[in-house]
């Protein structure tokens, strides 16, 4: 081969570098992914019964969703059962298309039988685990699944990269229909029944009364090699510890912000919380237990069943070889909750800075709880009911979101009270009249706002955690205590440095949370309770965030397939 000149070499090596260049700015530019999702009714065995449950894709959980970060997202859904059905992107911020965050009544009408929607987001900034769910009436207790947004090309996780990502669903199962366990509740005014088990990725687990026919779900590792589990929880209604027998985590993540890394044996996740951990296979053999149990310091009934599931080392001779088992933490340990929240941080570093607000614009206290209103035709002739600063919510009959974008009359009132209307103790034995207004009731932000919302649990009924959920924005939880949060007093024990960094909040069994944040993505996004017995019971209210003075301030004008009422 004859020899090349070398001017000639030196243009090769730039034509090369420059095209090398070009296709890594290609490759890590974001890109539109899209998805389909039918949502279809499949037979499903749990618990020795067989029974139709609404699935999406014919998969119960439901399909990973994969994005890179600021990668634009489509999605259509289409509707192949009897029921109405939304889907919503939970912790998905949803800049400027809240359109797409899919609540029923609070930003669209229902995507009805026979139709399709195109759900059209980017996820911008963000990357981590997340999840997506049905978000009408209880749906969500089968049409749920992950959303994995991995960092953008060529930037790496601020943690030793782990040997494999695994994706774990917690959950609950019902043996009845859980629309008709809900509707009888609701007309008898009562609470629902309990589910009848815990799952691991739809699964009761080797352990469970149907362990014979029922496996469970299987980890399999090699020694040695270090996993990240990207842990969700998707139960309707119980905060749930996860654990493994002989084993710990190094939690990195929650609610897809990195933490500071920290040790534990046991993980405490509320429904809507998701939780990454690094999990390294030191033993050298054998089956190790999974375990999910509930934990209730009140006193409310729960399903008390353990979900279980193993993890099995490659080289472990047998399926059949010794299991090391677990015993879950009891129900009511608190002390391991409140140990596990204090070492949540976020990471606060150069590149993932914890941005918390320092001055406050709008400071609002909110009670969240349960009252008693009355009801000739219920139980008791009361019906319990959710509250947040005294006020149930009325879900509208027209979205609040084309109410507000439309300047629709009459849908809401932007009267909701910025604290609660009648002062007592409220983690004590609660006022005389347990009766609560209600209303469809907001509160009205302007664009760029600095807010701090005190979540104030109440023992009005019983004193009980409630898991708060925020659209459209992720929160730093500045402070917590036990007792009645003091406007004098308790801001000194506030954390502004790195605070923990979320979208859902477990707010203490008769205590409070105080949380910030900007109020930098206008449109309309709901706050509930993330159990969804205290949701349909009204624990719920709606921020309404003007639009800033920007093109890019502003929301975006609704989708031409937006469905209708």
């Amino acid at each position: 081969m004859a020899a090349v000149p070398g001017s000639l070499r030196c243009l090769v090596r730039l034509l090369l570098m420059a095209s090398f260049v070009l296709l890594q700015a290609l490759s890590a530019h974001a890109i539109t992914r899209h998805y389909k999702f039918n949502v279809i009714m499949r037979n499903v065995t749990r618990l020795c019964s067989t029974k139709p449950i609404l699935t999406v894709n014919g998969k119960f959980p439901g399909p990973t969703l994969y994005a890179r970060e600021d990668d634009n997202v489509l999605v259509k859904v289409v509707n192949h059962v009897t029921h109405n059905v939304t889907i919503h992107w939970h912790g998905v911020r949803q800049i400027r298309t809240g359109w797409s965050d899919g609540p029923a009544y609070i930003t669209q009408c229902p995507i009805q039988p026979g139709t399709s929607f195109l759900y059209n987001f980017t996820v911008t900034g963000q990357r981590g685990t997340l999840l997506w769910h049905a978000h009408i009436n209880w749906l969500r207790a089968t049409v749920h699944g992950a959303i994995v947004i991995l960092p953008k090309l060529g930037v790496p996780y601020p943690f030793p990269t782990p040997h494999k990502e695994v994706v774990v669903v917690l959950g609950e199962w019902w043996k009845a229909d859980t629309e008709v366990v809900i509707n009888q509740a609701m007309q008898q005014g009562v609470g629902p029944n309990v589910s009848d088990s815990h799952t691991i990725n739809g699964h009761p687990g080797p352990l469970s009364d149907c362990a014979s026919s029922q496996d469970g779900f299987k980890l399999n590792v090699e020694n040695g090699k270090t996993y990240m589990l990207r842990i969700i929880n998707a139960a309707l209604n119980d905060d749930l510890f996860f654990k493994i027998a002989g084993h710990k985590f190094t939690v990195v993540e929650v609610d897809a912000v990195y933490t500071k890394p920290f040790k534990t044996a046991t993980l405490l996740i509320t429904p809507g919380q998701t939780t990454n951990v690094l999990l390294t296979a030191d033993r050298t053999a054998g089956r190790y237990l999974l375990s999910v149990s509930p934990f209730m310091d009140a006193p409310v009934q729960v399903d008390n069943k353990t979900g279980t599931a193993t993890l099995h080392y490659a080289n472990t001779i047998s399926a059949t070889a010794p299991l090391t088992l677990i015993k879950p933490p009891p129900q009511n340990a608190t002390t391991i909750v409140s140990k596990f929240v204090e070492s949540l941080r976020s990471l606060n570093s150069e590149e993932y800075p914890a941005n918390v607000p320092l001055t406050v614009d709008h400071s609002l206290v909110f009670t969240v709880g349960v009252g008693v209103n009355p009801c000739a035709k219920c139980i008791n002739a009361t019906r319990l009911v959710g509250t947040i600063n005294n006020v149930t919510f009325i879900m509208p009959s027209t979205p609040i979101l084309q109410a507000h974008y439309y300047n629709i009359p009459g849908v809401f009132t932007d009267d909701f009270p910025a604290t609660p209307p009648h002062k007592f103790n409220y983690t004590g034995s609660g006022p005389k009249n347990l009766q609560t207004m209600k209303g469809t009731r907001v509160y009205r932000l302007p664009y760029n706002a600095s807010v701090q919302v005190v979540l104030q649990d109440t023992g009005i009924i019983s004193p009980e955690s409630h898991p708060i959920h925020l659209h459209g924005f992720n929160f730093f939880v500045v402070g917590n205590g036990v007792g009645n949060y003091n406007p004098k007093t308790s801001p000194s024990t506030f954390n502004l440095i790195d605070p923990i960094e979320r979208n859902t909040i477990g707010v203490p069994t008769g205590g409070w949370a105080a949380i910030r944040f900007r109020a930098d993505n206008p449109g309309v996004w709901f706050m509930h309770c993330h159990f969804e017995v205290h949701t349909s019971w009204g624990l719920k209210m709606v921020f309404v965030v003007d639009n800033g003075k920007r093109p890019d301030e502003t929301l975006i004008p609704p989708p031409k397939d937006l469905p209708q009422c």
